[in-house]
C-alpha cells in the first residue's frame, strides 16, 4: 500500500459519491406524485401548487435544480425539509448521532465476540459445539435483520419475559446512551447478525492457520496447544479477518435502517422511511448520501486493511 494508491482510492471515492448524488437526485425526481401537491394537500388550488413549485424551484430545468442542490450540500446547507419546514442539517444532526452510536456500540461488541466464538469453534473443530456453531451461523445468515428483531421483541418485550422495551423511543434532545434499556434490543440485533457472519470467517481463518506448515512445525517442536493457538495461529487469523471486519462495519451501518424501523429508533433509518412516505426530497436525498458515503468509507477501510495485510 502506497500514498499514491490511497490518493487514487480517495479520488475514486469522490467520483463514486458524485455519481451516487446524480443517481439519488434523478431517482427522487422520478418518484410518483407532485411534491407541491403532496405538501399542500388535495384541497390546494392550482395557483397555490404553482406558487409552491416556483418557490421550491421545481419549475426549473433538472440540471439547474441539481446544481443548486449540490452547491447546498458542498456548502453545508442541504436545504429545508418540506415536511417540517426546518433545516435538514438540524433535523438529521441528532439522528446521525443516534445512528452512529447504535452502529459503534454494535461494532465494539461484534469484534471481540466474533474472535472468541470463531477461535473456540476452530479449536474444537468437528466437535458437537463446532458443528452446532456452523449450523446456527448458517441459519442466522439466512434470516433478514427484521426477522431477528421481531424474534427478540417477542422474547424479551412481550408477556413472555417482558424485561426490555420493544420500542426504542429516545426523546428529542436526549443522547442515546442516557437510555441504555432502549439500546439493548437494537444493539443485540445488529450484534447477533454481525457475530454470526464475522465469527464464521474468523473460524475459517483460524482453521487455515492451524493447517499451515509453520503451525505443523510448532507441533513437531512440542509446543503446547494453547501456545500454538494464541501465539502463532490467532495473530495471523485476525490479520486475515480484518478486511472482513471493515465490510461487516459497512453492513452494520447501513443495516441500521431496517433495525431502526423495527424498533422505532429515532435515527437516519426512520428519518429515511418518514421522508419517503412524505415525499420530503431534501431529507431523503441527504439520508441516502450520508449512508452511501459511510458505506464507501467502511469499504475503503476494508481495502486499506487488506492492503496492509498483503504488505505484512
Amino acid at each position: 500500500m502506497t500514498a499514491r494508491w490511497l490518493v487514487r482510492r480517495l479520488a475514486l471515492g469522490v467520483l463514486v459519491l458524485f455519481l451516487v448524488s446524480v443517481l439519488v437526485f434523478l431517482v427522487t425526481q422520478a418518484l410518483p406524485g407532485d411534491v407541491a401537491r403532496i405538501v399542500l394537500g388535495k384541497d390546494a388550488t392550482v395557483e397555490q401548487v404553482a406558487n409552491l413549485r416556483h418557490q421550491l424551484g421545481l419549475d426549473q430545468p433538472l440540471l439547474e435544480q441539481y446544481g443548486r442542490w449540490l452547491g447546498g450540500l458542498l456548502t453545508g446547507h442541504p436545504g429545508v425539509s418540506l415536511q417540517n419546514k426546518e433545516p435538514v442539517a438540524e433535523i438529521l444532526g441528532p439522528r446521525i448521532v443516534n445512528s452512529f452510536t447504535l452502529g459503534f456500540v454494535s461494532m465494539v461488541l461484534i469484534l471481540p465476540l466474533s474472535v472468541v466464538a470463531g477461535v473456540l469453534s476452530a479449536a474444537r473443530r468437528d466437535s458437537f459445539a463446532d458443528k452446532a456453531f456452523v449450523a446456527v451461523t448458517s441459519l442466522s445468515m439466512a434470516l433478514p435483520p427484521f426477522v431477528v428483531g421481531m424474534l427478540l421483541i417477542a422474547l424479551f418485550a412481550t408477556s413472555l419475559l417482558g424485561v426490555l422495551p420493544g420500542v426504542s423511543d429516545i426523546p428529542p434532545g436526549d443522547l442515546p446512551w442516557w437510555h441504555p434499556a432502549e439500546l439493548v434490543l437494537p444493539v443485540a440485533t445488529l450484534t447477533f447478525m454481525g457475530v454470526m457472519y464475522l465469527g464464521r470467517l474468523v473460524r475459517a481463518s483460524v482453521i487455515d492457520a492451524l493447517d499451515s506448515e509453520y503451525v505443523q512445525m510448532a507441533v513437531l517442536k512440542g509446543l503446547s496447544r494453547r501456545r500454538i493457538l494464541f501465539r502463532h495461529a490467532l495473530p495471523n487469523a485476525i490479520a486475515a479477518s480484518l478486511p472482513a471486519a471493515g465490510l461487516v462495519a459497512a453492513v452494520t451501518i447501513t443495516g441500521v435502517v431496517v433495525v431502526e424501523y423495527v424498533y422505532s429508533y429515532p435515527g437516519l433509518g426512520t428519518a429515511l422511511v418518514s421522508a419517503v412516505n412524505a415525499h420530503d426530497l431534501p431529507v431523503l436525498q441527504a439520508c441516502v448520501l450520508i449512508l452511501a458515503a459511510t458505506y464507501y468509507l467502511c469499504n475503503l477501510l476494508a481495502d486499506v486493511l487488506a492492503a496492509a495485510g498483503r504488505t505484512r
